[in-house]
């Protein structure tokens, strides 16, 4: 019997440092229940010290989340330890996961501590998180450019206070597999009580090589992987949790370990979901959620599929949660049957207000759009859940768009409870609309990014729109979607305006000890 592999996703925590990635509450709920599905071994909910707002959402995944681990990341820091431990007092089964910088460049520059003190702050923040949970795991930050000595002596000194899982990140994407899986086979083999605790590996992916680093960890002896879904993270990402668990579960052959109680089928499902609700859309080619992953143009190619699946194709597309867009809902749908579906895909209301609400824009939609799949529900579920709050929303918009004349927008948008109109011209009908909101608003951002994606097939698909804007420093995403490309468009700006310009508030960095 192989060991099984620990999936420890942080989506939730290190796939938000993404910049624009913030999340709600409600949304990070909503994907911890999809990772529940998946039957993840462990969630990192966030980091509860950053903000009220995370805390707040680390103590409602606690709360929602029954059979997955739920985690809070804290600095070795008394404050942060608390702040964690309090977040996750109602979870089923919890954990905290705490940190120390261990490389010489940023104990001396960033830290600006001696060796002793790293080892002496560790080992007391291990002991004071163990007052909240036995479960605590212990990482020494920046472990790939750390030196392997100090490594020895400062985990050893964690699991003699009481860590049970040691976590070796990667944190600057510095290492190269046959090396980084080499360094966890050295700290196994020379740490006297390395056989309490169970590695951990966390890489990141500024060389493209962070699911290789993971994976060479894990045929030297570790038995956790830190992953999020999509590869979502800052800088250039994390190690994807989708090419992880489908690499292992795919060469069993070779991997002395499994992945044999996860539910692979609902990758896909939460890929999109996490898609939908950050705006970083997954690129066509991208490795078992992109939607050319299964994909077969080549003649040669399609012939050998069509003869023995096999002969193209490794994994089955179902193992993944690929099947064909299910038609479920239409206009002549009833209340209960939409509340039933959006039940199965993991989405609950809190009240009838809102099933109400919901159910009046799915009539919309089913008005514009013949077939409803489960694609246009989980997006209008997104974008009724970005509106929900806004203090802009907008009222109406007419745009004119002709050969030989320069387009030009109307819009009519209420700012808390005033409605206010404006006309602007622009390059092309968005432009017109984005410079009639801008001329309104006045929110003084910068334009960094604008994307438009097809949610379904078909001339009458839901575009859905992310638009990244930048002020003061802070980025946000916005996102919107409609059947119009341009509504989509004004949505996804108004909601990234409403970002922008709401309180930002102070939200701490793990990487560093600045508030």
């Amino acid at each position: 019997m192989s060991d099984k592999l620990i999936i420890f996703d942080t989506t939730l925590r290190d796939g938000e440092q993404s910049p624009g990635a913030s999340m709600t509450k409600d949304e990070k709920v909503r994907i911890a229940k999809a990772l529940e599905r998946m039957r993840v071994d462990v969630i990192e909910a966030g980091f509860p010290i950053a903000s009220p707002g995370d805390f707040d959402a680390v103590q409602a995944v606690a709360r929602a989340i029954k059979d997955s681990t739920v985690c809070g990341l804290a600095r070795a820091l008394d404050k942060d330890i608390d702040r964690a431990g309090e977040a996750i007092k109602e979870a089923n089964s919890g954990r905290i996961h705490t940190f120390i910088a261990t490389s010489p460049i940023h104990m001396k520059m960033k830290l600006r501590m001696e060796p002793d003190q790293v080892v002496e702050q560790a080992v007391k923040a291990v002991k004071r998180a163990r007052q909240f949970t036995d479960n605590v795991e212990f990482s020494p930050e920046d472990a790939g450019r750390s030196e392997l000595d100090f490594l020895c002596r400062i985990l050893e000194a964690v699991i003699d206070a009481g860590a049970r899982t040691l976590n070796i990140p990667d944190t600057v994407g510095y290492n190269i597999p046959d090396h980084f899986g080499s360094l966890i086979g050295k700290l196994r083999e020379r740490i006297p009580n390395a056989d309490k605790a169970v590695f951990s590996v966390h890489c990141h992916n500024d060389l493209g090589l962070a699911v290789a680093n993971s994976l060479s960890a894990v045929m030297n002896g570790a038995r956790q992987v830190e992953c999020t879904i999509n590869g979502l993270g800052e800088r250039a990402g994390n190690a994807a949790l989708e090419e992880i668990v489908m690499a292992v579960k795919t060469r069993r052959d070779i991997f002395p370990c499994n992945v044999d109680h996860l539910d692979t089928t609902q990758i896909v499902s939460t890929s999109r979901l996490v898609s939908g609700i950050t705006g970083f859309a997954v690129q066509p080619n991208k490795a078992i959620v992109g939607a050319n992953a299964f994909a077969h143009e080549s003649g040669i190619h399609q012939d050998g599929v069509l003869k023995s699946r096999e002969t193209y194709e490794i994994m089955r597309a179902e193992d993944v949660g690929w099947t064909t867009n299910r038609m479920v809902l239409g206009k002549h749908s009833g209340r209960n049957a939409f509340r039933t579906r959006l039940s199965e895909l993991g989405v609950e209301f809190a009240s009838e207000a809102e099933l109400n609400d919901a159910f009046g824009r799915f009539k919309e939609l089913a008005d514009r759009k013949h077939e409803i799949y489960d694609d246009d529900l989980q997006a209008l579920v997104t974008d009724s859940m970005a509106t929900e709050h806004e203090r802009i929303r907008l009222v109406a918009l007419r745009v004119c768009s002709e050969t030989g004349e320069k387009p030009s927008a109307d819009i009519t948008i209420d700012i808390e409870g005033e409605e206010k109109t404006a006309n602007a011209e622009g390059g092309g009908p968005v432009d017109a609309a984005f410079k009639a909101i801008e001329s309104v608003v006045k929110s003084g951002s910068e334009l960094l990014l604008y994307s438009v994606n097809n949610i379904t097939s078909g001339t009458d698909a839901q575009g859905e729109v992310t638009v990244r804007v930048e002020k003061g420093g802070r980025i946000v995403n916005g996102q919107g979607a409609d059947t119009d490309i341009v509504i989509a468009s004004a949505k996804a700006y108004i909601n990234a305006l409403n970002k922008i310009t709401g309180s930002a508030g102070l939200r701490a960095n793990p990487q560093t000890g600045d508030v």
